[in-house]
């Protein structure tokens, strides 16, 4: 471990980072957050430009990104640099994240409807992106991670499930007979007979970043803004849709991969607009019409219970 060279210089190295990196894949962690570690570690050491780290400069850091990034953007790259500070055996220098009250609305503005999600798929079959149009169905009919598409191959075709692997942790996908119908049909026009149905030409799982590209590419010709649509849009849709239909929490979190209920609940959160309408239903506000007296309400209130 290095804690003697860190302690006496607290600087932060290339060196050092790319050991935490070695040491974060041997604990078996994914691809992707590896990458989020080693970027948020990386933000701070240019933030500290070569100096020595104490733990003001860590607070400093801390009020600096507020200007610019949302409390649980801070929280995550505080989480990845607490990490890297463990690592190195100086608890001292971690610092506590930010309080955020639970929101319990989604934002319109980012919420992708069913309609909006038909029409992108509906795009991408009139411009014959039908690996596209397949694409956005798979994530969205499964409620899958972009990064699992991997899992969907020829076989899991033939057998209507496919074993996902996800942090170490292996659950069954069930795929619907009609998606099941058109990716056997896909494999077939495209001759495809064992392995993954998503991939490059090289047979590499497709880039997420790339696949981010297609999907924006369809947002104006399909009317939908681009601010809602990216590939976990589709799955938080896929568990919206689930959760109005079962209203089985815990049995959503396991068909998401989750851990933690409390993570699925996220997932579920309606935009206030339905909570909006509620409101109105409960008739409590009498501008502009006659009050009841309360003599009134509380016969009403009588007849309803009886």
């Amino acid at each position: 471990m290095q804690r003697n060279y860190v302690e006496e210089t607290a600087v932060i190295t290339e060196e050092l980072i790319a050991e935490y990196k070695s040491y974060l894949y041997k604990e078996e962690k994914s691809r992707n957050t590896v990458s989020k570690y080693i970027r948020d570690i990386r933000a701070f050491s240019a933030f500290m430009d070569g100096g020595q780290v104490r733990k003001e400069n860590i607070l400093a850091w801390k009020e600096k990104l507020q200007a610019t990034h949302s409390p649980a953007s801070i929280n995550s790259m505080l989480a990845a640099v607490n990490g890297f500070f463990d690592w190195l055996q100086l608890p001292e220098l971690k610092v506590k994240p930010l309080k955020i009250q639970r929101e319990i609305f989604s934002k319109p503005e980012k919420e992708l409807t069913r309609t909006e999600y038909l029409r992108l798929v509906e795009t991408a079959e009139k411009e014959h992106r039908h690996r596209l149009a397949l694409l956005l169905q798979t994530i969205c009919s499964t409620g899958i991670r972009v990064s699992e598409l991997k899992y969907i191959t020829a076989e899991a075709v033939k057998t209507g499930r496919a074993a996902v692997d996800c942090k170490g942790k292996t659950r069954i996908v069930l795929l619907p007979s009609e998606l099941v119908r058109v990716l056997g049909r896909y494999c077939s026009s495209q001759g495809i007979g064992k392995g993954m149905i998503f991939c490059t030409k090289n047979g590499k799982p497709l880039d997420r970043s790339n696949i981010w590209k297609e999907m924006k590419n369809l947002c104006e010709r399909a009317k939908v803004e681009p601010d809602k649509v990216f590939p976990h849009n589709l799955r938080h849709l896929f568990a919206k849709v689930y959760y109005e239909m079962e209203k089985d929490l815990s049995k959503l979190a396991d068909l998401l991969g989750h851990a933690n209920v409390a993570t699925t609940r996220i997932y579920t959160m309606e935009s206030g607009v339905k909570h909006v309408r509620q409101l109105e239903r409960m008739g409590l506000v009498f501008a502009g019409k006659q009050k009841p007296h309360n003599d009134d309400y509380v016969v009403n209130n009588r007849k309803r219970r009886n």
